[in-house]
């Protein structure tokens, strides 16, 4: 599963693609049928990249991508369903979450956000990572210094001639 560049908005419904990046901030590409873009502040709004997201866990933080991967192969309910409802499946997909900590509005942003996923190619893509052999050649490489740029003289200030009394 691919999602690298796929940002939840604070205040804004939906998923967003990021498809560049200026001084300020982002501008973003709803994942909706719309196409709508957006050009977000980094100072007034909050991004949460979706592969970065985590959920409150008894034992330990479950990654998002874990959850998505594991609602592939279960059936999932629809986000106007009961609490209780979707409270049993989100045990099925993600069995050690904290109950208290994570809430019935938190389960149904997160079948949303798999619901505009699942049919795009991205979700069954491999994420793009660096072979091992990349990785250790990159480490191995000096880093080289620059040298310091001598500094100009300073050209000599000229004394005004002293005035005679």
């Amino acid at each position: 599963m691919n999602l690298q560049g796929i940002v939840s908005v604070s205040g804004k419904p939906g998923l967003w693609k990021a498809l560049a990046q200026n001084k300020t901030g982002y501008v973003l590409e709803s994942l909706d049928a719309q196409k709508t873009k957006l050009v977000v502040n980094l100072s007034t709004a909050k991004l949460a990249a979706l592969n970065e997201i985590t959920i409150f866990g008894l034992e330990g933080d479950i990654k998002l991508l874990d959850v998505f991967e594991r609602m592939k192969t279960a059936s999932v309910p629809a986000v106007k369903d009961d609490g209780k409802k979707l409270r049993e499946f989100f045990y099925e997909v993600a069995a050690d979450h904290d109950e208290e900590k994570v809430y019935s509005s938190d389960i149904k942003k997160i079948i949303s956000w798999y619901n505009i996923l699942k049919d795009m190619p991205l979700f069954n893509e491999e994420p793009a990572t660096a072979t091992p052999v990349a990785e250790e050649a990159a480490v191995a490489e000096p880093v080289k210094e620059e040298a310091p740029v001598a500094e100009a003289p300073k050209a000599k200030a000229k004394k005004a001639p002293a005035k005679k009394a």
